[in-house]
C-alpha cells in the first residue's frame, strides 16, 4: 500500500529542523527500499524549508502511522501537522525514475483536497513534467479524497492548472525539491 505523508513545518522551527538533520536522515535511511518519492516543501524563495514530503509503499495504515508519528522532526516539535493518506501510484514509477532528473526547472508539490466526486482518475494526457501522482484515497482505498502530485512547471498556476479546479474545495501547490542525502 501506497502513502503520502505531508509533514508541515511549525513556524520558527528551522533552528531545530537543522539540528535534527542526521537523524531525519537516518530514519529515513530505514525505509530507502519503500521510498517512491521525497523531499522538502520550500517557501516561494526557494530557500527556507517548510515541510517534508514521503511518499512510501509500506504494508498497512498502522506502518504508515509508526512511519509518520515516530519521525524525528516530528517527535521533537518540527511540525505543526501531519497529513497521512493512502495514496496509488498511477505512474508506476519512483522520483529517481522520473525522465528529467533531478535538477532542473521549477518543482511542486500540488495537493486537491476533494469535495466527494472523484477527479483526475486517470493520469493527464501530458506526463512530461510529471514526476508522481495519484489519487489520495481513505484507509481502506474505498474512498477518494482528492489528488497529490510532484511536478515539474513553470509556474505554480500552471502546476495547479493541471488538477481540475471543480473537482477540488481546495488546491494547495507548494515549491518542492527532491530528497535526500546530498551525493
Amino acid at each position: 500500500m501506497e502513502f503520502l505523508c505531508y509533514h508541515r513545518d511549525r513556524p520558527d522551527s528551522l533552528p531545530l529542523r537543522d539540528e535534527l538533520l542526521e537523524e531525519h536522515w537516518a530514519y529515513m535511511d530505514r525505509y530507502a527500499k519503500e521510498m517512491i518519492a521525497r523531499g522538502p516543501t520550500l517557501t516561494d524563495d526557494g530557500e527556507t524549508p517548510t515541510g517534508s514530503v514521503h511518499i512510501v509503499d509500506l504494508p498497512d495504515p498502522a506502518a504508515a502511522r509508526a512511519f509518520a508519528f515516530d519521525e524525528p522532526n516530528y517527535q521533537a516539535g518540527v511540525y505543526r501537522d501531519v497529513l497521512l493518506r493512502r495514496w496509488r501510484n498511477t505512474l508506476g514509477r519512483t522520483m529517481w525514475d522520473f525522465p528529467g532528473g533531478r535538477t532542473g526547472g521549477n518543482r511542486y508539490l500540488v495537493i486537491g483536497l476533494g469535495t466527494g466526486q472523484a477527479a483526475d482518475l486517470a493520469v493527464p494526457p501530458d506526463q512530461e513534467g510529471l514526476i508522481a501522482y495519484g489519487p489520495l484515497l481513505s484507509d481502506d482505498g474505498a474512498a477518494w479524497l482528492g489528488t497529490a502530485m510532484l511536478v515539474r512547471a513553470s509556474d505554480p498556476d500552471t502546476a495547479r492548472a493541471i488538477l481540475y479546479p471543480a473537482g477540488y474545495v481546495d488546491i494547495e501547490v507548494h515549491n518542492w525539491q527532491f530528497g535526500g542525502r546530498p551525493s
